[in-house]
C-alpha cells in the first residue's frame, strides 16, 4: 500500500523539485512562524493531511470505496504552492534591502526550473477558443443543436468530457465515467461506437434504443454496412467527423 501512495505522490509533484522546496518551506515555518492561525493552516493542517495520506490504513479504507483515481486528490487539501510563497515572503521580509533583489531573483529561477512546460503534456493543448474545448466540439454541437430544445447523440470517448463542458442542450446515452476505465461503467453504445470497425446495424439499434438523434463518428472508423439502411442518414462532416441524424424522428419544439 506504501508504494502505492508513494507513486500517486510522485505523480502527482511532477519533476521533485517542488516537494523538495515544499519541505524546505514546511520545516521553515515551522520553526519560524509564530502566528497561530497561520501556523494551523499552513504547518499543521497540511502535514496532518500527508500524515493521513500515507496511512495504510487509512488508503485501504478509503481506497475500496472510491479507487486508486480518486485517492490521489486528497493532495488538493496541501497548499504546496502557497506553503512555499508564504515562506519566501516570510524569508524575504527578514533580510536586508540589498539582499532582496537577489533573493526574489533566486526564488524566480527556482520556480521556473521546478515546473515543465504545460503543453509538453499529451493531456494539455493550447485553447482553440474562449470555451477550451477542441473546436471540433463547438462546431458538432452548434451544427446538431436545435433551438428551445434538447438533443441526444452519441460522440466517440474523446469528445464526451468537452460535449458535457460547452453545451447543456446537447445529451448523452452514456457521460464522463465511461472513460475511466477503473469505474467500468460501460454501455453496450459505448463500447460499438468505439470500435475501429464500425457494425452499422448494431450501433444504430442502439442509438434508437436510446433515442439518439444524431450519430457523431469518426472519418477514420471503418464502417460494416450502410447507415442510410437504418434510418441515419450523413447529416454533416465537420473536422474529421461524421454526423449522422435519424431521418425517421422530428426535432421540431
Amino acid at each position: 500500500m506504501f508504494e502505492v501512495t508513494t507513486g500517486l505522490f510522485r505523480e502527482y509533484m511532477g519533476t521533485g523539485l517542488t516537494v523538495i522546496w515544499f519541505m524546505v518551506a514546511w520545516f521553515y515555518l515551522l520553526f519560524m512562524e509564530k502566528r497561530k492561525p497561520i501556523r494551523i493552516m499552513f504547518v499543521y493542517v497540511p502535514g496532518l493531511v500527508l500524515l493521513v495520506f500515507f496511512n495504510p490504513l487509512f488508503y485501504g479504507i478509503l481506497q475500496s470505496f472510491i479507487g486508486e483515481e480518486i485517492y490521489y486528490r486528497l493532495l488538493w487539501l496541501v497548499p504546496f504552492s502557497v506553503v512555499i510563497a508564504l515562506a519566501a515572503v516570510h524569508l524575504y521580509k527578514r533580510l536586508a534591502e540589498k539582499k532582496r533583489y537577489l533573493f526574489a531573483l533566486m526564488v524566480t529561477v527556482l520556480i521556473m526550473i521546478s515546473g515543465s512546460y504545460i503543453y509538453s503534456n499529451p493531456f494539455f493543448r493550447k485553447a482553440e477558443n474562449i470555451y477550451h474545448v477542441p473546436q471540433s466540439v463547438v462546431d458538432i454541437c452548434d451544427s446538431i443543436q436545435v433551438e428551445g430544445r434538447e438533443v441526444m447523440a452519441v460522440f466517440p470517448a474523446e469528445l464526451v468530457q468537452y460535449v458535457r463542458q460547452y453545451s447543456p442542450v446537447i445529451c448523452m446515452p452514456y457521460g464522463r465515467d465511461t472513460t475511466v476505465p477503473g469505474w467500468k461503467k460501460y454501455k453496450e453504445i459505448n463500447i460499438v461506437i468505439n470500435e475501429e470497425e464500425i457494425d452499422a446495424q448494431l450501433l444504430c439499434q442502439l442509438a434508437k434504443e436510446e433515442t439518439c438523434h444524431y450519430i457523431i463518428l469518426k472519418q477514420e472508423q471503418q464502417i460494416n454496412g450502410n447507415m442510410a439502411s437504418y434510418d441515419y442518414e450523413l447529416f454533416k462532416q465537420i473536422e474529421g467527423y461524421d454526423i449522422y441524424k435519424d431521418c425517421t424522428i422530428s426535432l421540431e419544439y
